[in-house]
């Protein structure tokens, strides 16, 4: 399982007279990632270089830093680290002293890592919704096993026959719910969504 950010970070670093500050944030989506590296972004830098990471899609920028020393060292620390759905621009002031390709692929990479090494994590889960349908005795076994494993009611129906209640729960306890609540009813829940 990955992490996002629980919050959005920030964090500084000065190599060779050269200022670099570090902001990363959460993003679910890539317009929101670009949206958010609009506003951290500073004009009046020598520099801005970013990178995002959500799920399979990713994009980075070296903003005028020779190609391949900002920008994908920026995703490469995201990546490293074990985020997703996470944002996060380096911007540079220059200090008069050039750094060479290394020493921006260390500067960038660098920062970023140290930054997100330090960030508060946040798991990222999938969710799932869906509905059961029992009759009325089975209401007592039903409500066990959803709290056993965490599900969310979001509703329910009385009808004639029994309930329909609307959950949400991790993806990854479906099944073993589906189990339990078949176990527990003796075989007498139906799934009305599939």
């Amino acid at each position: 399982m990955t992490d996002t950010l629980a919050a959005p970070v920030a964090h500084e670093l000065e190599v060779k007279h050269s200022r670099f500050i570090v902001h990363a944030a959460p993003a679910p989506s890539p317009e929101t990632a670009l949206a958010w590296l609009a506003q951290v972004s500073d004009a009046a830098a020598t520099h801005n270089c970013w990178a995002y990471r959500i799920g399979g899609q990713y994009r980075f920028s070296d903003d005028g830093e020779p190609a391949g020393t900002a920008g994908r060292p920026i995703l490469a620390a995201i990546d490293g680290q074990g985020f997703d759905q996470v944002a996060a621009v380096v911007t540079r002031w220059y200090g008069g002293i050039k750094l060479g390709a290394g020493g921006l692929v260390r500067a960038y990479g660098g920062s970023v890592a140290e930054c997100l090494r330090l960030a508060p994590r946040q798991p990222l889960i999938a969710w799932s919704e869906l509905a059961v349908a029992y009759p009325f005795d089975a209401t007592g076994a039903v409500h066990a096993a959803l709290a056993q494993f965490g599900a969310e009611k979001r509703g329910e129906d009385f009808q004639p026959d029994g309930v329909v209640t609307r959950l949400r729960l991790p993806s990854d306890r479906v099944d073993a719910l589906k189990t339990q609540l078949r176990d527990a009813t003796r075989d007498r829940v139906r799934w009305p969504d599939g």
